[in-house]
């Protein structure tokens, strides 16, 4: 075990997979010698060389159709779009060939392989552009797989598990967390399963339930809940958007008959809106109360009044205590 950050397990996790399989290749805006602007590729050019770890010019879309194309002849790519809030360009490619690939031969060819890493969400007061969670977007689209690692050992895991999927996958990290984020790490290969949520603490009373960054934020209210009102909390880390686990979720509810869903992306047309219809199908019979979303606003992400728009451990534990309350 090794003490690692959030950045650097993916990049443990990329110096894994490109000496494991010389089909993996890493490339996109300033990844080369300068590491990406967050340092996520360091020194990986320089052990790799440049035909494994290389820069493209400022276009996502020509990033995601190289990436495509690579990955249609049997490589590895792994592709870094520099920011969440970037990926707009290249979502013609993303959604209309990357997701359909497979499925427009039958099979004959595809892009399994093909992972694009991304950096989303707020925190580093990044302002309208570098701040967003474009993760619903992508849910919507057969054929992707939708990953959100909430600390080092999980993004370790649940990258190296991308790279060796046989879908095509984006991989979202909670750039707050990229070196806030600190914790024991195995230094070996080992991959998470895609897929399935994790239930990170045991509770009796109401199910929480998050993703990437904002499972710190659960915990926090889940703790104050606890110490204030002594409600019991279970919290559950969804880890994949698309495909999610439902039974895990569906189970937890069953038991505590109540769930908080957070999310820092707005609330109209969010995931947790997909959730809570799943689940309100799944438990109807079970439900103690109406299932609670605490989200972003719908507005664009704010730089002076960010703590003012996130979805934070106080109206987190305000919908605790209303589910409870109802």
């Amino acid at each position: 075990m090794a003490k690692m950050n959030l950045l650097q397990a993916i990049n443990n996790a990329l110096d894994l997979a490109m000496e494991k399989d010389d089909s993996v290749v890493c490339f996109g805006e300033d990844v080369g010698h300068f590491g990406g602007v967050f340092r996520a590729t360091s020194k990986l050019q320089e052990k790799y060389g440049r035909d494994r770890c290389f820069n493209t010019p400022l276009t996502e879309q020509g990033i995601a159709g190289f990436a495509n194309g690579m990955a249609a002849q049997g490589m590895k790519p792994v592709a870094e779009i520099q920011f969440a809030d970037y990926i707009f360009p290249a979502f013609d490619q993303i959604v209309n060939e990357t997701a359909k690939f497979r499925y427009r031969s039958g099979n004959e060819f595809n892009v399994g392989g093909l992972v694009f890493r991304t950096p989303y969400g707020g925190g580093i007061a990044g302002g309208h552009y570098h701040s967003q969670s474009p993760e619903a977007y992508f849910a919507h689209t057969p054929g992707l797989q939708v990953v959100v690692p909430r600390d080092p050992y999980q993004a370790k895991g649940l990258l190296l598990a991308a790279i060796n999927s046989p879908d095509p996958v984006i991989f979202f990290e909670p750039k707050r967390l990229y070196r806030a984020a600190v914790g024991e790490v195995p230094e070996e290969y080992y991959e998470l399963p895609i897929g399935k949520a994790e239930v990170v603490q045991e509770g009796s009373d109401l199910t929480l339930l998050a993703w990437g960054a904002q499972m710190e934020i659960v915990q926090k209210a889940a703790d104050m809940a606890n110490e204030k009102d002594g409600i019991s909390c279970e919290i559950i880390d969804l880890r994949s958007i698309l495909p999610w686990d439902v039974e895990t979720v569906a189970n937890s509810v069953l038991k505590t008959g109540r769930l908080v869903i957070n999310h820092e992306a707005p609330l109209t047309g969010g995931f947790a809106g997909e959730i809570a219809a799943t689940i309100q199908k799944e438990c109807f019979l079970h439900l103690e109360s109406p299932i609670e979303r605490v989200c972003g606003l719908d507005a664009p992400y704010p730089l002076a009044l960010e703590k003012e728009y996130v979805a934070d451990h106080l109206k987190t534990y305000e919908a605790i205590v209303r589910s409870m309350s109802f």
